[in-house]
C-alpha cells in the first residue's frame, strides 16, 4: 500500500536534492591550487587565484607573476621571487633606494613560517620602476611594494617581492600575505 505524499514534502525532497548535485559539481569544477616551486624544488608556495605565472624578464628571476590591475588603476602589479646574497638590511635597503620619495617610513616584522625566518616588509611612496639592469627607470607616483625575505640555513636567502600602485597592492595584500604563509619545506 501506497502513503500520499504532500506537495510540500515533495518540493522539500526535490530542493534538497538538486542542491547537493549543484554542490557536489561546484566542489568537482575547483581545480586544485597551484603552487609554485622555488629553492630547487625545495621549497613551495601556493600561488593565488587570478594572478597570472609570466616569463620572468630577466635571468635572475626564478618566478614572475602578474596581478591584475585595480579599477582606476593603469598598471598590474608584479610578483617576482629569486634566491639571492647580501644581508637583510642590505636588501631593504637597495628596496628603499628603489623610491624616489618614501610617504611612509619602512615596515619591517619578522616572523617564523615553515621553521624559517621570514622578514615581511612594505615600502611606499614614488618608484623607479626599471624593467631591466640596464634599462632606464621610469618614475611611477604612488606605489607600493610588498616584500617577504624568506631566510633558509641550508638554502639561502629567497626574496618574494610584490609592487605596484598602491590600489592594486592593497587590494591583493591579503592574498601576498595568504601566499607567504603558505610557504612548506620539502
Amino acid at each position: 500500500m501506497m502513503k500520499h505524499i504532500s506537495p510540500i514534502c515533495l518540493v522539500l525532497f526535490l530542493f534538497t536534492a538538486v542542491t547537493a548535485m549543484a554542490d557536489d559539481k561546484a566542489e568537482g569544477d575547483k581545480k586544485p591550487a597551484e603552487q609554485v616551486s622555488f629553492g630547487e624544488g625545495h621549497l613551495e608556495m601556493t600561488k593565488p587565484d587570478g594572478w597570472k605565472s609570466v616569463k620572468p624578464r630577466v635571468g635572475i628571476i626564478d618566478v614572475e607573476m602578474e596581478v591584475p590591475a585595480a579599477k582606476g588603476d593603469s598598471t598590474d602589479g608584479r610578483v617576482t621571487l629569486m634566491g639571492a646574497g647580501g644581508s637583510i638590511e642590505a636588501n631593504i635597503d637597495r628596496w628603499k633606494g628603489q623610491f624616489v620619495k618614501m610617504t611612509k617610513d619602512a615596515e619591517v616584522t619578522e616572523e617564523t613560517i615553515a621553521e624559517q625566518k621570514v622578514h615581511i616588509v612594505e615600502l611606499v611612496g614614488d618608484f623607479k620602476d626599471q624593467r631591466g639592469p640596464f634599462a632606464p627607470a621610469e618614475v611611477k607616483e604612488g606605489y607600493t611594494m610588498l616584500a617577504a625575505i624568506i631566510t633558509t640555513e641550508k638554502l639561502g636567502n629567497y626574496f618574494l617581492k610584490f609592487y605596484g600602485p598602491s590600489k592594486t597592492i592593497d587590494e591583493n595584500k591579503e592574498k601576498f600575505t595568504t601566499m607567504v604563509k603558505s610557504l612548506k619545506v620539502k
